[in-house]
């Protein structure tokens, strides 16, 4: 006789789907950097308005999407998780291609704005997860999939933004040809492409609908996801199972719709009447805007403070007044900066997937958030001390255990919150929303920082105040410490009784012991 199985368990395969869809969003996103100012100078703008200009283009992203994430939150909640997902990949990949295409300056920033109003989709996939995965034993590890997919996807979107840039000029025997000369800087956002169409390729064959109201539909993608499985299938018994899933799906899903439609009194596929927010969800908010804030401008004034050329002579400068009045930077170049980041990218990857996951069950989610909100602090008042270190391998060296500390912290911070944020919801139903309202506030962080940084970079530049703008950091990231105490960790919606959404489909037969999914 069938059984299901109790043991809680990471819906491995839905992740996996999930994280092929989640991967071509930073390679697109981060493929832009290395040739947007060579871009911004082809559209003959002076090079002294270059940098104000990647600015702008940068901003308008981060406050579009501040715009419209609420507005994706809410329509994953009416219409399900996996439509809204891929509708979004499609309009990022159109809107990436748009500004591959752009011939001017104006269609370009339009291209980026447009690629943040469509880009919702981040709020929709935690949603997604923690859906897939209420236990909280498991969330540490199921929370870490979507940040480290961002981490690779980073790692090696600006290689193949920076090698693609212009072939015609770089690979002329390859791509010398009207259409690339025309369209320089297409051929990276076409690349991009085709990692949307595997993501796109995959949710809508194998992605499980997670909205607990739309489980229920016939997903016709995942009825040809069978098909295509059972063609290359040689397993009779495989074949079976897969056919005993389809009979007793129904009847599972029929069942726990009903007792969650009994428990809450109601028809579920009417919108909640709850309160989307509460105080614990709105302590969660503010302590995820002040985070990316400070995190990501950061993060954006390390290569500018890295390039800035070295104050000499600081011993008889008489501008000079250690240890706090002086200014200058690395003088590092384009390949220096890019190697450094590189390998900040690839220990992020190591702590994100094999460190934060045991560290974070064993001490607590909350716990961990508490500690490394202290640390962010320290590391942006240590930072511009180091272009006091005259040996440039030993300041490098310095400058770049300190990026490791920080990037310790921030993986570890950024998972925290999104769980703290998930549990902290007042219904399942309007996790989607709550999402999109964190998807909003933080992209107005992320706008807020890197322009409050850079504006106080300049000043410090100008009046030799080189501690300016990383000390306005460490008082925001102070700010963005205090909330944190106030944050009570719920239970969330993980009870010893509860199964994660795969197992809704798991049919295991006493001789077969299936794989985990």
């Amino acid at each position: 006789m069938a059984k299901i199985s109790k043991d809680p368990r990471l819906p491995v395969q839905q992740l996996v789907i999930l994280s092929l869809c989640r991967l071509a969003d930073p390679i697109s996103f981060s493929s832009v950097f290395p040739y947007l100012p060579e871009m911004i100078e082809s559209f003959n703008v002076p090079k002294n308005e270059v940098g104000r200009w990647a600015g702008i283009t940068s901003a308008v992203f981060s406050l579009s999407q501040a715009a419209t994430g609420i507005f994706w939150g809410r329509a994953s909640d009416r219409f399900g998780r996996k439509p809204v997902i891929l509708l979004g990949m499609i309009c990022v990949m159109s809107t990436g291609l748009l500004f591959g295409f752009s011939q001017n300056l104006v269609m370009a920033i339009i291209a980026r704005a447009l690629a943040g109003a469509s880009n919702g989709n981040v709020g929709i996939l935690r949603t997604t997860v923690a859906e897939m995965v209420p236990q909280r034993e498991l969330q540490p590890m199921a929370f870490s999939v979507m940040p480290l997919m961002w981490t690779i996807g980073s790692i090696f979107g600006p290689g193949f933004g920076g090698a693609l840039a212009n072939p015609a000029e770089r690979y002329p025997k390859v791509f010398d040809g009207p259409f690339f000369r025309k369209f320089p800087y297409a051929l990276p956002n076409l690349a991009a492409s085709l990692f949307f169409f595997v993501g796109l390729t995959a949710g809508s064959l194998f992605l499980k609908e997670t909205l607990e109201t739309k489980k229920h539909r016939r997903d016709y993608g995942r009825v040809v996801g069978k098909s295509i499985m059972r063609i290359f299938s040689k397993n009779k018994r495989q074949q079976r199972t897969l056919r005993d899933d389809e009979q007793a799906a129904p009847l599972l899903k029929h069942s726990h719709l009903s007792s969650i439609s009994t428990k809450h009194g109601g028809d579920t596929l009417r919108p909640p009447d709850k309160p989307v927010f509460s105080r614990q969800s709105n302590i969660n908010l503010l302590t995820y805007t002040l985070l990316a804030l400070h995190s990501v401008a950061y993060d954006q004034l390390l290569p500018i403070f890295m390039h800035h050329p070295p104050q000499n002579s600081r011993s008889s400068n008489p501008d000079v007044a250690l240890p706090f009045i002086f200014s200058g930077g690395f003088g590092l170049n384009s390949d220096r900066i890019g190697l450094l980041f590189t390998w900040y990218g690839v220990a992020g990857t190591i702590i994100q997937f094999l460190i934060f996951p045991p560290l974070a069950r064993y001490y607590g989610v909350l716990n961990s958030l508490k500690v490394v909100t202290v640390m962010f602090p320290l590391v942006y008042l240590a930072t511009p001390f180091t272009a006091l270190i005259s040996d440039s391998l030993s300041q490098q060296g310095v400058m770049f255990l300190i990026m490791l500390v920080k990037c310790f912290a921030a993986i570890f911070a950024f998972p925290c919150v999104i769980i703290l944020l998930t549990n902290s919801a007042v219904s399942l139903r309007i996790l989607g929303t709550l999402n999109g309202v964190a998807t909003s506030v933080s992209a107005i962080g992320r706008a807020t920082g890197p322009a409050v940084g850079g504006a106080m970079f300049e000043v410090g530049a100008e009046r030799g105040w080189a501690i300016l703008p990383w000390w306005v950091l460490a008082g925001f990231a102070t700010l963005g410490a205090i909330p944190v105490w106030w944050i009570v960790e719920k239970e969330g919606f993980g009870g010893p009784g509860d199964q994660s959404h795969d197992e809704e489909d798991q049919v295991e037969e006493p001789e077969v012991p299936r794989a985990e999914e």
